[in-house]
């Protein structure tokens, strides 16, 4: 590449990088506009301002080798006529859209000056995803509702509670869905109660070892990833606590603290570092301490729930024969299925008989169209 060529490609990475950084700058002041509450508003002015700050570094770097930048960085229109909501969700996307294009500079460019100053942007810039995530999901609580999300142990453990409680439905659901489907496609094909109970069984014992240990690498995964996400806010408080402090506390007041409010608590907290580094896990993060769970327990509850789920198509094989085994089990599937979507309510905000409703159709397809299955590999067969 000829040294013209490189200079047209670095003013054209310059152009899309002030263009990208003052497009935010905008979206920023728009929302913020926007926006009613007087925390969340100065919040989003901050980050407009550190937008505009990007961008004018970026201008300065076009203007040293001789560039300028564009009248506009795109066009006027865009988001005028966007909700408060709207704007967020675009922010949110155009923040994760700037640190990929950070991320491609730094494979594409090895000048130390431009790298550092896209380190220097990524150092600011490394909260604004969650922050505008943040604005998008947190409404403004009162002081006690917020003090009871941070301290309230015995919120916690409902939740914790009804997190095994879900866990066990969705296992019972999956063993309950997958043996039926397995029983009426080996019925289609065969009128044989044995080879039917055995082919369950054995599909019953896979998907049971399946769901455990699915569950188990899956807690585990999200344990460690917990922990990796801790480590690094932990590095952070280390390296700039004022700066942990400042994001603590313009957190709190978007949870409806008043400055005063925020301050204090944010105050206190960084007294301690390790109170801070929670603070940060729950607010930032949305990480408690309590939070990761036992990756044999979600193995445990996974196995059990799945194998009951599994076993219970296949009760009246043991006891019956013939086509009043398939007719009865085929029964004992289909209330299963309905008190199985009906307990799910439990967990979910529909209601129990929508929901039983709901398992039950589609139990009854995946019955149907298994039959089907199987009625088509015995003409295949016998053709």
């Amino acid at each position: 590449m000829s040294m013209a060529q490189q200079d047209s490609m670095l003013g054209k990475t310059l152009v899309e990088s002030w263009r990208r950084e003052t497009e935010a700058a905008s979206l920023y002041g728009r929302a913020a506009a926007l926006e009613k509450d007087p925390s969340r508003r100065l919040l989003l002015e901050r980050l407009a301002a550190i937008e505009k700050t990007h961008a004018d570094i970026w201008a300065n770097k076009l203007h040293e080798i001789g560039g300028r930048t564009p009248l506009s960085a795109y066009s006027e229109d865009s988001g005028a006529a966007y909700s408060s909501e709207a704007l967020l969700q675009r922010l949110d996307e155009l923040e994760q859209s700037n640190a990929a294009w950070y991320e491609f500079l730094r494979r594409v460019f090895d000048d130390r000056e431009m790298i550092r100053i896209i380190d220097r942007i990524d150092e600011e810039e490394s909260h604004h995803d969650s922050t505008v995530r943040t604005l998008l999901a947190a409404p403004v609580q009162h002081i006690g509702e917020s003090l009871s999300r941070l301290w309230g142990a015995e919120t916690f453990h409902k939740r914790e509670a009804a997190g095994w409680l879900g866990d066990a439905i969705y296992g019972v659901n999956d063993g309950l869905g997958a043996i039926f489907g397995i029983i009426a496609g080996v019925a289609g094909y065969t009128a044989n109660s044995h080879t039917i109970l055995v082919s369950g069984f054995f599909g019953a014992v896979a998907s049971t070892l399946s769901m455990g240990v699915g569950a188990w690498l899956s807690t585990r995964s999200k344990n460690e990833l917990a922990h990796s996400e801790q480590e690094h806010e932990r590095r952070e408080i280390m390296d700039n606590p004022d700066e942990e402090k400042e994001e603590l506390r313009l957190l709190y007041q978007l949870k409806g603290f008043t400055e005063n409010e925020a301050i204090e608590i944010s105050e206190r907290l960084s007294r301690d570092p390790e109170q801070l580094l929670k603070a940060m896990n729950q607010e930032e993060l949305g990480i408690s301490d309590d939070a990761g769970g036992n990756p044999w327990t979600s193995a445990g509850i996974g196995a059990l729930s799945t194998f009951v789920g599994g076993i219970l198509p296949l009760i009246p094989f043991f006891f019956l024969s013939g086509l009043q085994a398939i007719f009865v089990a085929a029964l004992v599937s289909i209330l299963a299925h309905f008190a199985v979507g009906a307990a799910k309510s439990v967990v979910t905000v529909r209601r129990w008989w929508a929901s039983g409703l709901e398992m039950t159709v589609a139990g009854i397809l995946v019955g149907v169209v298994s039959y089907g299955v199987g009625l088509l590999g015995t003409m295949l067969i016998h053709a």
